[in-house]
């Protein structure tokens, strides 16, 4: 199966259909173009390894034909695959500043490091990949320089967003362009391959600039020490919470090492734009409490993250008491609902207050994704002659095109993971016309989980 010259295909083998993994290929003329390289985790009753990935197989036999992997941004659904399967791969890997430096360090942890030849692309720049044309495009997102992409040949262009929402104050970066998607949909776009993450959410998605007061709100108000369990990734979230440390006397320190490691890739990549420093962990046990402001990882209440760690009384830095704060800066994933449960549960056995978004009225968390009239805003600019959502379960994806179809969008196509969607020169999906499934990472040794095998 190999796309002749009039042909342009798109053809998702990891997250359409379903919320992580995303790994995405576009086909012309003899050649493919990867599009984001991930991993999700196994919910608690799932069967297989608790980290898993797209099954590359499709396209790893034919790897003489894929010019290049792009990595839209940094976040794991997106960039967490490509150290174990790029062996499988052996390609080129283009992406921003940023997500090469959290790739650098997963590829020296699998001694891969001077192997892949990794390509550092300007934000918002254009660069001919093979026999197709690609346009790096600014978007806010929860993680410094996501990028989508305009796809171009000769027969179709297609224009996909990765992870976006609409954000006029997105704390670190530029905020998003509307005459950027204008101009788009003036030049014409064939295709909008869209993320549904937030689609079925009514309303703008919040902007990261919104939610120092709250935050500051509520640390100030605090009599005792105060953990913000967070996102790693979210690197203005950070800048947020440093600045609320300042202006309410408090010290800032970084529990966890994934906090850790995107603070320091954030001050490497230059895009760590606050003068504010976190203290070493190991100090806050000497300060009095009310000096206090932990930033911790484990929100979704991951075994041996700092925030589970402090729960249990076994952070070797911090133990939480009664009159201590922690407050959720986050939401909970579908599928990590029990987890946070049990977590919370031994929080406040600790007797220690609780906080999170979901009972608040002010802001204290802004999702990365757009909702359902940043996703209606997007479409009217763009104007794509297709809709084809991804990123998203069914629910999610149905969502997704009743906006597009609602506001003009001529044809919409859904489909899942091994379908092919083609765009020239005629359009249609062919269900299942690639095999696809997962991997799951076994001690180290890839195995496979639920395959499903389609034709080839």
């Amino acid at each position: 199966m190999t796309p002749g010259e009039g042909d342009v295909w798109f053809l998702p083998l990891g997250g359409t259909g379903e919320i992580g993994m995303n790994l995405n290929l576009y086909g012309h003329n003899g050649r493919w173009l990867m599009v984001d390289c991930g991993i999700t985790f196994a919910g608690e009753h799932e069967p297989g390894p608790h980290i898993q990935m797209p099954d590359p197989r499709f396209i790893a036999s034919r790897r003489a034909e894929l010019s290049a992997l792009i990595i839209t941004h940094a976040h794991e659904d997106h960039i967490g695959a490509v150290a174990h399967l790029w062996r499988q791969l052996r390609c080129p890997v283009y992406t921003t500043a940023f997500a090469a430096e959290i790739l650098r360090r997963k590829l020296a942890e699998a001694g891969l490091l001077s192997r892949v030849p990794l390509h550092i692309v300007a934000p918002g720049t254009r660069h001919q990949l093979d026999v197709f044309d690609v346009d790096w495009v600014s978007i806010t997102h929860s993680t410094p320089q996501t990028q989508a992409l305009v796809i171009r040949t000769p027969p179709a262009t297609i224009f996909h967003t990765a992870d976006w929402k609409i954000d006029s104050q997105p704390v670190v970066g530029e905020a998003f362009h509307p005459p950027r998607f204008h101009a788009l949909g003036q030049e014409g776009v064939t295709a909008m391959v869209c993320d549904s993450t937030n689609a079925m959410e009514e309303g703008h998605s919040v902007s990261e600039g919104e939610l120092y007061q709250g935050l500051f709100d509520l640390v100030n108000q605090a009599p005792a020490r105060v953990v913000v369990a967070c996102f790693g990734s979210n690197v203005a979230r950070l800048h947020t919470l440093s600045r609320v440390a300042e202006d309410t006397g408090r010290y800032a320190a970084l529990l966890g090492r994934s906090l850790q490691n995107f603070h320091s890739a954030a001050v490497a990549a230059s895009v760590w734009e606050s003068g504010r420093r976190f203290i070493n962990p190991a100090d806050l046990g000497y300060l009095p409490p009310q000096e206090v402001l932990a930033i911790a990882t484990g929100s979704q209440g991951e075994p041996r993250a700092a925030l589970d760690r402090l729960a249990s009384d076994t952070h070797p830095h911090l133990n939480l008491r009664p009159d201590d704060t922690v407050i959720f800066s986050s939401r909970v994933i579908p599928g990590n609902e029990h987890a946070v449960q049990r977590l919370t549960r031994r929080l406040q056995r600790l007797g220690v207050k609780l906080i999170s978004a979901e009972e608040l009225n002010i802001p204290i968390h802004a999702s990365g994704h757009p909702g359902a009239d940043d996703l209606e805003q997007l479409y009217q600019w763009v104007r794509p002659e297709v809709a084809i959502p991804v990123h998203g379960e069914a629910a999610h994806m149905r969502a997704n095109a009743k906006i597009a179809q609602r506001v003009g969008v001529p044809r919409q196509m859904v489909g899942t993971n091994g379908d092919l969607f083609m765009l020239a020169p005629q359009r249609g999906i062919r269900r299942q016309a690639a095999a696809n499934g997962r991997l799951g990472l076994d001690k180290n040794n890839l195995v496979q989980v639920h395959l499903n095998l389609g034709s080839t």
